[in-house]
């Protein structure tokens, strides 16, 4: 593990795979870390230098006051790949890691060779969603740190995944319960704000969207709608719930890196 300084705090990152190979950087989901990319580092570090992150407000990076913005964490990320030397880099988030992905595609394309975003829209829930686990983060600590988790499972895995890999699915659900509720709390409403309908045409690098088709929190139809909405972005879906790249695992994987290899 290793971290670079930005100006209200430290990023908690770590590099693997090949010095000089192309450079692909993971970016977690909600309630999660770094960690949540450990099913893919084998794979993914024989082609990359697999750079991973904990987004702000997770793991060991740094816990400011929010709210957050997408914003803000997109130029996270632009600040990493600054005190690294990287020019250019691949970019593959989930979730809440998919709206920073999209952000980055806006908003920084030039720094950017291909783009995957997975399990996630251009805009997630409703204010009505939001608020109230804002509010009884804010309030409760902790413990309701530990009720997310218990509640996370059937969100984040079909019935089937947990109940034939409890050790996996536990291991990632316990990120969150681990996670800082002011963290927590503020990147919620990050997402919560983030809309990014009117802006997905301005995505220009080639790009692949990738669904669970049991996945409710980020059904299959937002991302159908990003793909409609970027000219020549490609789409896969695969049997999952929310994580799908814990969840499918190898043919996950094989996916990326097809894309990210093509010429």
């Amino acid at each position: 593990m290793a971290s670079v300084q930005l100006a209200d705090g430290v990023l908690n990152y770590q590099i693997d795979g090949p010095e000089g190979a192309p450079v692909l950087v993971l970016s977690n989901s909600l309630g999660t870390n770094l960690h949540m990319w450990d099913t893919q580092l084998p794979a993914f570090a024989a082609h990359f230098r697999v750079l991973r992150y904990d987004t702000r407000g997770h793991g060991q990076s740094l816990v400011t006051e929010g709210p957050y913005s997408i914003e803000q964490l997109g130029r996270d990320v632009l600040a990493l790949l600054d005190a690294l030397q990287i020019e250019r880099a691949h970019f593959c988030g989930l979730s809440m890691g998919g709206l920073i992905g999209q952000w980055l595609g806006i908003n920084a394309g030039h720094r950017l060779n291909r783009l995957i975003v997975c399990n996630t829209a251009a805009k997630i829930g409703a204010p009505e969603v939001w608020n109230p686990r804002i509010e009884t983060v804010l309030r409760d600590g902790q413990v309701a740190m530990v009720g997310l988790r218990d509640a996370s499972i059937e969100r984040w895995f079909t019935p089937a995944y947990a109940a034939a890999h409890p050790d996996q699915a536990k291991r990632i659900t316990d990120m969150l319960a681990a996670t800082s509720p002011q963290g927590y709390a503020a990147n919620c409403a990050a997402v919560r704000d983030a809309d990014f309908r009117d802006q997905l045409s301005e995505i220009k690098v080639p790009l692949l969207v990738i669904s669970g088709s049991a996945d409710a929190v980020t059904p299959p139809s937002g991302g159908l709608f990003i793909q409609d909405n970027v000219v020549g972005a490609e789409y896969a879906e695969f049997h999952a719930a929310h994580l799908s790249n814990v969840e499918v695992g190898e043919p996950f994987s094989r996916r990326v890196i097809d894309f990210l290899l093509a010429r």
